[in-house]
């Protein structure tokens, strides 16, 4: 009687285990994935794949700085020109920019290697600007006397600042009295060719500077020096600026562009006497969030640094030596070589991270393995490897870790995992380049909720994990 008893419990238990189970695996709003290493991986809400309908304020003040400026998401619900009519970005056009973007680097770093075989602190909140078809970030700046606010496109991928100048004026020249155009004559105007990859021209007696950029859009108009006003307290008078007198392209609300590349015509170099040269940002993990932009110190203590690359001197981007990818704790398989030989730039205006060929391909194939439980989707323009997760409530995500020299290891945010405006077709937020020899890009979507502390003057960038919270 005794062993019937148990053997019926036994029977009971057995059916009970099984019909969970079974349930489970036939549930669509269930995790699909069990991962025992919970350290490697990130278990995310789906809903985080997509921004917040509601606008999301920072309750933090900075930590370091007295002015602080709060800025919003073009399209988001914090903006003021959020309008029930505005059209939000397609991310079609915003990958297929992207891609003219990395192939202008692409070509600009060609043709500086090719010659060289021949031969006191302020904070700006920052908002993505992914809006303006270019996936850059923007903040706002004071220029002229008295001061005009400019929402200006922020870019570590350019050096020449410049704001629109002409009949729908967003800086009004004539209303200043500190503006002051830059002569043919003067040696800063023989600058230009390396700030902009144009000769300087002339008008009358007049600089004119020109620049393109990669997704097509294209600023020409005069040189001149202006006060500029960074927070409400820091002013630098005599600022080298272009006054934009013909622009088209893909701008948005943003009035022009602020360049924080190397060159000595960069807003780095120009205010270096009070910044030394040293400035940080944290890109929000939405649209419906803030960042900032910090010059003159960084806002955490616990940033880690890996030097800028050696062969950074071709170029006035940020070189820095990657040495290694790891996929839920598991280094991936790459040889040394290839990511040597193609080198690493870090970008904030290029939107997905560009990988050598066969790095990208060792990346794809362990994450593939460590996400096949989830069904796949159809590619999305140059992402190939995208997810149905619209049956899911949370997804388990294998962590990815970018290592540098220095042994850093960045550690990427869930929000630097995926693109995707559907839960239909969420995809891996890397691509592949066309060849091994080509650079290899760190873009912003793996830089989000990170502080990335640029010390241009001590050669070093550090990252800090970071919530943004301004």
């Amino acid at each position: 009687m005794a062993t019937s008893i148990v053997s019926y419990l036994l029977n009971l238990w057995l059916l009970l285990f099984f019909s969970k189970n079974v349930s489970s695996a036939f549930d669509g709003r269930k995790i699909a994935q069990h991962n025992t290493n919970l350290q490697f991986i990130h278990t995310i809400q789906v809903t985080n794949f997509l921004p917040p309908p509601h606008c999301k304020h920072s309750t933090k003040a900075g930590k370091k700085n007295k002015a602080l400026l709060k800025v919003v998401h073009k399209h988001g619900p914090c903006s003021q020109f959020n309008q029930e009519n505005a059209i939000a970005p397609n991310i079609l056009d915003v990958l297929l920019e992207d891609q003219l973007r990395v192939d202008s680097i692409h070509s600009k770093l060609e043709a500086a290697r090719s010659d060289v075989k021949q031969t006191d602190s302020a904070k700006l909140p920052a908002k993505s600007g992914e809006s303006l078809g270019t996936g850059n970030y923007i903040v706002s700046i004071g220029l002229g006397s008295p001061k005009q606010e400019l929402p200006l496109i922020f870019d570590t991928g350019s050096y020449l600042t410049w704001a629109r100048c002409n009949a729908d004026q967003t800086l009004d020249p004539l209303k200043s009295t500190s503006y002051v155009n830059v002569t043919c004559s003067s040696p800063i105007c023989n600058s230009l060719n390396s700030a902009t990859g144009n000769p300087s021209t002339c008008s009358s007696s007049t600089c004119v500077y020109q620049i393109r950029y990669g997704d097509g859009s294209s600023s020409v108009g005069f040189l001149a020096t202006e006060k500029l006003t960074i927070a409400s307290t820091d002013v630098f008078d005599n600022f080298y600026f272009g006054c934009g007198q013909i622009n088209q392209g893909l701008f948005g609300e943003a009035a022009g562009l602020l360049g924080l590349g190397r060159d000595k015509l960069s807003v780095v170099s120009q205010t270096a006497s009070k910044y030394n040269k040293l400035f940080s940002y944290c890109l929000p993990a939405s649209s419906s969030s803030t960042g900032f932009l910090s010059f003159g110190s960084s806002q955490s203590t616990s940033a880690k640094f890996t030097p800028l690359s050696s062969s950074a001197s071709a170029s006035s981007f940020y070189n820095l030596d990657m040495t290694g990818i790891s996929v839920s704790d598991n280094k991936l398989d790459i040889p040394a070589s290839v990511f040597s030989n193609s080198g690493t730039i870090i970008d904030s205006g290029t939107v997905v991270t560009r990988l050598p060929p066969t790095a990208y391909s060792a990346l794809r194939s362990a994450f593939r393995q460590a996400m096949a439980t989830y069904p796949m989707a159809e590619p999305l323009s140059i992402l190939d490897t995208c997810y149905d997760l619209s049956n899911y409530t949370t997804v388990d995500v294998p962590k990815i870790v970018l290592s540098f020299n220095g042994g850093v290891d960045v550690d990427i945010d869930n929000s630097g995992i995926f693109i995707g405006k559907e839960l239909t077709q969420v995809c891996l937020g890397f691509a592949a380049n066309g060849d091994d020899g080509d650079i290899a890009i760190f873009g912003n979507t793996q830089q989000k909720n990170f502080e990335v502390v640029y010390d241009v003057g001590g050669n070093k960038v550090g990252f800090a994990p970071s919530t943004c919270s301004s």
